[in-house]
């Protein structure tokens, strides 16, 4: 008799809308417990790491702001930068890294932070207090991804544009982290200290395609023929050079300092591409990187070679190749630059 057993039409339509309710059941299940993940020593909650990427930031700025309202900069030289322009730490520095690479170590004990900045005094690890793990721009993010603390490489520049900084020219500074997966780089954050208005910190996360206050301008008509380039201040003259011979005599070229400042300027329609001839620091450009690849867009060596950001061994923290950042036209632009640079 079981045999003869037969499901109508109707019988199969149940059963397909009951197993439905049941996958989307599972799925927001999964979905809540996504959001609920927490970080040990040995796995590392992502959203987590996003929340505590901010956190460190802007306490990192609070204390370079504090500095430079005190007046007490206490300026060293760290000897020259390859292009021979004085290379300056500051206590805003010193006391920036110290507030953003203990506050990281406090909640991750086991990450891997590389920093700018290096000290040999020992700290009290009570005096610092454990970031905030869930803050409010990210508790809306629905899902996570927890990740090996061994495959990720957190890259600090806990003062960028320490020369323009020393010479008040404040617009330019800014404090940055990144988050790098297996040497790609997923999440980064770059707050802007000293902005009198508006959003101070600009974020991205590449694998839940989440940013904060980041737009891609539309691209202007003219962009590709008649390029604005920004450059290091540093080394003007060199850039201006390549860059002329490459898109023109006509080409305007945008002197500015800090990495930072000139990836943003991407986004608020300053320039059209970040150019840089020579070796800089994988500190100063992975938070940038890992926005401009939130937003499906691109940062290469001017080989045209994506950037590891895995850190083994010294020297590791390099980029020897220069670099072209942009949000249009990046393989046109690389193509131009290629022919000058290779000359």
């Amino acid at each position: 008799m079981v045999s003869n057993i037969k499901i109508s039409p109707v019988g199969f339509a149940v059963i397909f809308i009951i197993s439905g309710c049941i996958v989307l059941y599972t799925q927001r299940v999964w979905r809540y417990q996504s959001f609920e993940m927490k970080s040990t020593p040995e796995q590392i909650s992502l959203k987590e790491l996003l929340s505590v990427s901010i956190e460190m930031a802007e306490k990192g700025g609070l204390e370079v702001v504090q500095v430079m309202n005190e007046k007490k900069l206490n300026e060293k030289s760290k000897g020259e930068t390859k292009e021979g322009a004085n290379n300056p730490v500051t206590d805003g520095d010193i006391r920036s890294h110290r507030i953003m690479t203990h506050g990281m170590k406090k909640a991750f004990p086991n990450l891997k932070v590389i920093s700018e900045e290096h000290e040999t005094l020992k700290w009290d690890e009570s005096e610092v207090k454990m970031p905030k793990m869930n803050r409010d721009e990210v508790k809306s993010i629905t899902g996570d991804t927890v990740i090996s603390a061994g495959d990720i490489t957190v890259w600090i520049d806990p003062l960028d544009a320490t020369q323009e900084y020393t010479e008040e020219l404040l617009q330019y500074v800014t404090t940055m982290v990144c988050v790098a997966v297996k040497g790609d780089p997923i999440i980064g954050v770059i707050h802007k200290p000293f902005l009198s208005n508006g959003q101070k910190t600009k974020w991205a996360w590449l694998d839940m395609a989440k940013s904060n206050g980041l737009e891609k301008p539309k691209e202007r008509a003219d962009q590709a023929s008649n390029p604005k380039i920004i450059v290091s201040r540093s080394h003007k003259g060199e850039v201006e050079t390549v860059a002329h011979k490459s898109f023109g005599e006509t080409t305007e070229v945008i002197p500015a300092g800090g990495a930072g400042y000139k990836v943003l300027s991407l986004y608020d329609g300053t320039a059209d591409a970040y150019i840089h001839t020579t070796l800089i620091k994988k500190w100063d450009i992975c938070a940038g990187d890992a926005i401009l690849r939130a937003s499906h867009e691109q940062m290469t060596n001017l080989k045209g070679e994506l950037i590891n950001y895995e850190h083994k061994a010294p020297g590791d923290e390099k980029n020897e190749h220069g670099l072209l950042a942009s949000l249009h036209d990046h393989q046109l632009f690389l193509e131009k630059l290629e022919a000058v640079v290779k000359a």
